[in-house]
Parts: C-alpha cells; sequence; structure tokens
C-alpha cells in the first residue's frame, strides 16, 4: 500500500527531473526573453495570475487552488499517485485522494508558483500543471485536466493568454495553423510534449 505522501528519494527525484527537462525542454530563467519556460503542450492552456494581485483576502487564489487541487484529483482516478516537483527542493509522490480532506496531510506545494517553479504531473506525464513565479502564470495540459477545469480556472483567473504554446489574440482566437500542427504532431505518434 502507498504511503499518502512520500518525498523522492535521490534517484528518483534525479530520473523525474531529467524526463521533464527532456520531454517538456525546460528552460528556468528569469529572463522575459526565455519565457515560456516549458514547451507547452498541443492540450494546454496558460493564464497569467495577474488577477490574483488585487485579491487581498485570497479569494481568487484559495478557489484557484481548490480547483486545480479538484481537477488532478479527478484525473488521477483512487489508484494513481500524482508527482510534486519544486525546483532544486525536495519533491514528493502522493495519492491526490488520500491528502487534502478532513484529517489529511495538506497538499505538497500548490498551484501558486509562490517564488519557485511548482509543477504536478501524472506519474506518466500526460496531464499536470506548471507554475511560472517570474512571468506570473500557471500552465495546465492534458485534454482530461483542461476539460475538467478550464472554464472554471478562466472564472478566476480570466481568458488564457495561450493556448497550444501559441499566443492567444485579443479576440480569443489562435494564429492561423496552431491547432493544425498539433493535430499533425499528435497524428505523427507525437505525445504531449510534442
Amino acid at each position: 500500500m502507498m504511503e499518502d505522501l512520500a518525498v523522492l528519494p535521490e534517484a528518483e527525484y534525479r530520473r523525474v527531473w531529467d524526463r521533464f527537462y527532456e520531454v517538456f525542454d525546460f528552460r528556468p530563467s528569469m529572463r522575459a526573453s526565455k519565457w515560456p519556460a516549458i514547451k507547452e503542450p498541443c492540450a494546454s492552456a496558460t493564464w497569467t495570475l495577474s488577477a490574483l494581485d488585487d485579491d487581498p483576502c485570497d479569494e481568487r487564489l484559495d478557489r484557484l487552488v481548490a480547483v486545480v487541487e479538484q481537477g488532478l484529483t479527478a484525473c488521477a482516478g483512487p489508484a494513481e499517485t500524482l508527482l510534486a516537483l519544486d525546483w532544486q527542493h525536495t519533491s514528493y509522490r502522493f495519492a491526490p485522494w488520500k491528502v487534502g480532506g478532513a484529517g489529511q496531510r495538506a497538499w505538497p506545494l500548490s498551484p501558486y508558483p509562490d517564488g519557485d517553479y511548482f509543477i504536478y504531473l501524472a506519474a506518466d506525464f500526460r496531464f499536470g500543471s506548471f507554475g511560472h513565479p517570474w512571468e506570473g502564470s500557471l500552465c495546465l495540459f492534458g485534454e482530461e485536466l483542461l476539460d475538467a477545469v478550464s472554464g472554471k480556472v478562466d472564472r478566476v483567473l480570466g481568458s488564457p493568454i495561450r493556448k497550444a504554446g501559441r499566443v492567444v489574440s485579443r479576440l480569443g482566437a489562435l494564429p492561423a495553423h496552431g491547432p493544425r500542427a498539433c493535430g499533425q504532431a499528435l497524428a505523427r505518434g507525437g505525445h504531449i510534449g510534442a
């Protein structure tokens, strides 16, 4: 039986981070010219966190955290574990159904990137979140997670600034050929990081 929350042992920590760097072409940087810091998957949406700047009682922040945690939990199902990665710090494997409730341990980390990159991932990387502390953004990826929470996140943060890694125009449409390129990558056997 798996623990509800466990620190990743050093060997697993390195394996997971190496894979994350490779799959998402992770490029940590505080420089805006280097953002986004990951290759955002075809099935992704990224929101600015600026709507939380004027949230003195943290009501929107609390709602955002709850929505993302509920979505991740629903996508994982009762038998799956998730990874919680904190760049250059302790990272975790945990059972989302066994944390965060009354009498349970708290979720490790947060979808909100409070000073560092915070990442939640399915063990197979098919869905998750990427919080960028310097851009002040949250990327959610994987069709099932987007289907579960994107409308609710829109209500908290407003419309996404990027979809499928492409800037969303002021009218809410992707630039020409955005979705087509993703469809072609998937048709060639690409994965969500393609």
